[in-house]
Formats: C-alpha cells, structure tokens, sequence
C-alpha cells in the first residue's frame, strides 16, 4: 500500500549487489525537504557500502514517479534563507548522486515534473514506461529549474531544457524524453520494465566493481563545481519564490 505519511517513506532493501531505493508520498510521490535528505542521506551511506555494486531508484506504486517538490512547503517560504533551504534539497540530493560511487539505475513507472525530472537526469541510466511523461512546470509559478538545469542539460543537452522549459503547460511524452536521452528504454507496461529492471541490474552487478565505479567517475567528469553551482541556483531560486508574481501565482494553484 502506497504510504499515508505526510513526510513521506523510504525503504531500502538489497538483492544480491543490488540495493533497491524506494520513496514514497501521498501527494504524487512529491518531495518535502525531510525526505530529500534522507534520500541525499541514503545515496551517500550506499556509496561506501562494498556489497553493493548498483543502485536503483524507484518510487511507490503505479501512478506518478514524481510531482516535484512539495507544494505546501513551497507556499510556507517566508524569507530568502527559508527558500534557499528548500530548493537546496534537490540540489545535495542531484549532488550527492552525482558523487556516489555507485551507478544508478532509475526505474519510472509514470509521469515526473520538475524536481522529479531533475532526479531521472541525474540516474545514469534510466527505463522507463510510455507513461512516463515529462513536464518543467516552473515557469508558469514564476520561477524556474534552475537548481536541476545543470542535470537536465547534461542529460539532454540544453535545447531540449529549453523546449521543456520555456512550454512548462506542455507535457513531453516518454518517447520524446527517449530520443533526447533522458531514457534508455520505454517499455509498454509496468510488468516489462520491472521485469528489465531486475535482469538489466543483476547483469551490470556481475562486473567488475571497479570498472563500475570508474565508468561513473568518467560519465561525470566536468561537474566537480556544482557543489558551489547548485547552491548559487536555489539561492536564485529562493529569493524568486518571493516575488510578488509567484506568490500570486502559488495562490492560484492552491486554490
């Protein structure tokens, strides 16, 4: 049963080399703060752990993989210090899968905005399902994904963060993700791609560890500075969330 917690769940379990990260929330399997660190917190107890040679990262049941981030947190900011503290969730979470040594494998089962688009983009390999669509909302609320771009670009290459971005009412169908390189594979049925998931994962374990974790270090080579860089965009992010326009807007949605 999908969790009722209104901080959400994580769950981790291990088969063979692989451990399986599994959050969880009511709203959409959104993202509050507290559950953005344990997520960041997860990721980095994980890379040291030497029984463990891949990670996946799924979440809960078969709707939604992800809304973003959490939307009564978002309106509860009530000073820049506050908004940087929330935006910064995604940021040490983009980081700290950036830095494990692990590779990781994302499984999406359903649709993914904001936030959750910026954790797919950050997975270094990702199967998804054709209704795993994709959409960068930001905009119309009067901020943008400033704090995921850098992921998302890598990923996709910076027209296409535009084109999802600059159309944040416009969802991209998983097919269109895939051919931009946010997936690898989209399967018809979430029955496939568990099916995948598992026989795609228990083969990647099997090599060697080492070359494992060196092939992650070369695939994130170029990002040593967004540490720094991620933390200057949820500082930007924190002082927009402010403004006069997103309050209002942020209104309108919660209406």
């Amino acid at each position: 049963m999908p969790t009722t917690r209104p901080n959400g769940s994580l769950y981790t379990k291990t088969e063979g080399n692989v451990a399986i990260v599994e959050f969880g929330h009511p709203a959409g399997n959104s993202l509050p703060l507290e559950l953005l660190e344990r997520l960041k917190n997860e990721f980095d107890a994980l890379s040291g752990r030497e029984d463990v040679h891949i990670i996946v990262l799924k979440s809960e049941g078969e709707k939604a993989f992800c809304a973003g981030a959490s939307f009564n947190e978002l309106v509860a900011v009530a000073s820049p210090e506050e908004g940087k503290a929330f935006f910064s969730g995604f940021a040490g979470v983009i980081n700290a899968m950036r830095k494990c040594h692990k590779l990781i494998v994302g499984r999406v089962q359903g649709k993914t905005v904001g936030g959750g688009v910026g954790l797919s983009a950050a997975c270094d390999y990702v199967l998804a399902t054709e209704a795993a669509s994709v959409k960068l909302s930001e905009l119309t609320v009067g901020i943008g994904p400033f704090v995921i771009a850098p992921a998302v670009e890598r990923k996709m290459g910076k027209a296409a963060l535009a084109e999802l971005t600059l159309a944040p009412e416009q969802w991209k169908s998983a097919y269109w993700a895939k051919e931009k390189g946010l997936y690898a594979r989209v399967f018809d049925r979430i029955s496939e791609l568990d099916k995948e998931v598992a026989v795609f994962t228990e083969k990647l374990a099997s090599y060697n560890p080492e070359a494992l974790a060196e092939m992650k270090r070369i695939l994130w080579e170029g990002t040593s500075h967004w540490d720094e860089l991620l933390r200057t965009r949820a500082e930007v992010s924190g002082k927009l969330v402010l403004s006069e326009f997103t309050r209002r807007a942020l209104e309108r949605f919660g209406k």
